[in-house]
């Protein structure tokens, strides 16, 4: 995909350009990584479903908070190259308003797993606040709980304190942020569940535009989010996710010491991992997939 504008970030699957006038060009790839580490195959499509799903969540949430968004329109993107858009580019960007984003990660958990759940039984805590006794992993928690992390350029993000949150940012920042977070969650939590999907945890970003929180970057998707069957949830186990779970499980399958250079997937992996994104996408929008631009291109 060739974009003519200065690249400011080629992070592991988003590519950030300046689009000028305080505006940012988004470009969503189909590359995939696990274990920190990005894979050789691209997941078909992954980068237009990702695309797709924040413009849908942007939509939903426009009344909670406002959204760094301003088109995912081909005509718009057009306008701003001055040249047509090749067909690798078709729904898969977001040109948005430049933010300054804040510096933690606004977490959101319905559900008790992954790391807070390996804090839990370690010290029956999480995020170092005390936990009630007897949760079982992937138990639904009595209300959703705001646990912000720092960000890291490389490695994994540091579970962070409330406390140490405003230390970063400021007690009305942090304290809009965290509402946000709640609401956009809730909201997001209530209309999957009515499509068969629980939303177990998920990751918020946020930055300001002209003094004004806005939210930034990707939106409840498979990448920021666990996305899980209510049909196959229960507590004391935690289910399958929607998006990158049969290259994880193929992953642990090898004797691979999860550093570069990554091993090959195979087709069938990488068909199952596509058809995933895809499945989340529609079961959770009701719209199909093949409806936006792009697809089948």
């Amino acid at each position: 995909m060739t974009v003519d504008l200065p690249l400011l970030h080629s992070g592991k699957v988003r590519d950030i350009y300046d689009a000028g006038n305080g505006r940012l060009l988004m470009v969503t790839s189909d590359r995939i990584s696990a274990f920190d580490v990005v894979m050789d195959e691209p997941i078909f499509d992954k980068g237009r479903v990702l695309t797709a799903m924040t413009s849908f969540w942007f939509e939903q949430f426009a009344d909670l908070v406002d959204g760094h968004l301003i088109s995912t329109a081909t005509t718009d993107l057009e306008a701003v190259l001055g040249a047509t858009v090749s067909v690798d580019l078709e729904g898969r960007t977001m040109l948005c308003h430049r933010a300054e984003m804040l510096p933690i990660e606004c977490i959101v958990r319905g559900y008790i797993t992954g790391s807070a759940w390996k804090e839990y039984r370690t010290s029956g805590t999480m995020h170092g606040t005390a936990m009630p006794d007897g949760l079982l992993e992937a138990s639904r928690l009595s209300e959703p709980v705001f646990t912000p992390s720092t960000k890291a350029d490389e490695g994994h993000d540091v579970n962070i304190s409330y406390a140490e949150a405003v230390d970063l940012v400021g007690v009305q920042v942090a304290e809009a942020a965290r509402e946000a977070s709640i609401a956009c969650y809730l909201r997001g939590a209530e209309w999957a569940a009515q499509r068969g999907i629980v939303i177990a945890d998920t990751k918020f970003e946020f930055g300001m535009v002209n003094g004004r929180l806005v939210l930034a970057d990707e939106v409840l998707t498979p990448d920021s989010s666990r996305f899980w069957s209510a049909e196959v949830w229960a507590p004391g186990m935690t289910p399958p996710s929607f998006d990158k779970q049969p290259v994880r499980d193929y992953l642990d399958g090898l004797d691979w010491n999860k550093q570069p250079p990554p091993p090959a997937l195979p087709d069938e992996v990488v068909s199952a991992t596509s058809s995933r994104y895809v499945e989340a996408y529609e079961r959770i929008t009701g719209r199909s997939f093949a409806d936006w631009p792009g697809v089948g291109g």
